[in-house]
Order: structure tokens, then C-alpha cells, then sequence
């Protein structure tokens, strides 16, 4: 089961950014309607043989981030049993985004690390991961391996641990 659909990453990053840092590099970039079709699953027979073969090589590279993003996240997840995940947490499809859209830049050239979105948001979910790995991050209201507590303290009529500390004074 994949974390994330090719459809959810047309939405977000956009078939543009996937087409432009999926392309191999001696090729031509893969028109953007081509590769949002090609994510989509919709009808590509305006393209020609050639050009679909392309955006099949591109769609590779995007299927292949994404399972390296689904690997790193299981590493962390497994160590807490949260394995396997049915249904997707809404988190772990974000986490799977970010991980996969930063692997699918590594090539690129870097500008301030700090200000840039596409590490900002590898590295918060890696933290996220790491956090959620200790035990310190739920995966949400349907995390059943936190323990769900009611959130009110709890008292026991007739005890006060204040007074039964003073009685000796």
C-alpha cells in the first residue's frame, strides 16, 4: 500500500515540479499536461510513443522516491508497531511528500537551507518521525498505541495529599 497516490501528488507538488526534476537530464523536460495525465492515469495518446515513454521514465523516479520515502518512514514507525498502517494517516501522507519531494531535488542547486521550503519540510518531518519513533508524537486521533487517558485529574474523596501531610505539625 503506497503512502501517497500519484493523484495527491499531482495536487501538491504539482505536475510542473514533477515533471521538471523527474525528467532524466538528457532528455527533454516532460510537458507538464503530459506528466499530469501520466498521474492522473488519463488518456496520453495526443503524445507520441517517444514522449510517453519519457514521462513512464520520469513517472519511475517519482514511484522510486516514494518508496524510499515510505522506506524511511517505516524504519522510524516500526520501531513503535505501528506497522502496518491501514488506513494512511493523513500525517504520513504530508511526511511522504516532503521526504520524496526532497530526495527528487537532491540534484538540484541549493540556496539558503534555512529559507528553503522543500529542505524546511524534509527536516520537520524527520523530526516529526523521530519524535513519533520516542513515543512523543501521536499519529492521531486514531493512534491507538498511545494511551488514550480523559484528560481530567483524578480524585479520591476523603484524601487530601496536603492534609494528610500537615497532620503531623
Amino acid at each position: 500500500m503506497s503512502y501517497i497516490s500519484h493523484a495527491q501528488l499531482a495536487e501538491r507538488p504539482g505536475a510542473r515540479e514533477l515533471a521538471e526534476v523527474a525528467t532524466a537530464t538528457h532528455e527533454h523536460i516532460v510537458a507538464a499536461e503530459l506528466m499530469e495525465a501520466s498521474l492522473q492515469g488519463d488518456d496520453r495518446s495526443a503524445w507520441s510513443a517517444a514522449e510517453i515513454a519519457v514521462a513512464d521514465d520520469a513517472l519511475q523516479r517519482i514511484d522510486d522516491a516514494v518508496s524510499d520515502a515510505q522506506a524511511t518512514i517505516d524504519g522510524f514507525l516500526g520501531k513503535r508497531g505501528y506497522l502496518p498502517l491501514n488506513p494512511v494517516p493523513g500525517i504520513v501522507t504530508a511526511w511522504t511528500r516532503a521526504i520524496a519531494r526532497y530526495f527528487l531535488h537532491k540534484d538540484r542547486i541549493r540556496t539558503d537551507e534555512k529559507s528553503d521550503p522543500i529542505v524546511r519540510d524534509y527536516r520537520d518531518a524527520m523530526k516529526l518521525l523521530q519524535l513519533t519513533a520516542e513515543g512523543k508524537f501521536s499519529l492521531g486521533a486514531e493512534d491507538d498505541l498511545v494511551s488514550q487517558g480523559t484528560g481530567s485529574p483524578a480524585f479520591t474523596p476523603g484524601s487530601s495529599t496536603i492534609r494528610d501531610s500537615l497532620k503531623d505539625y
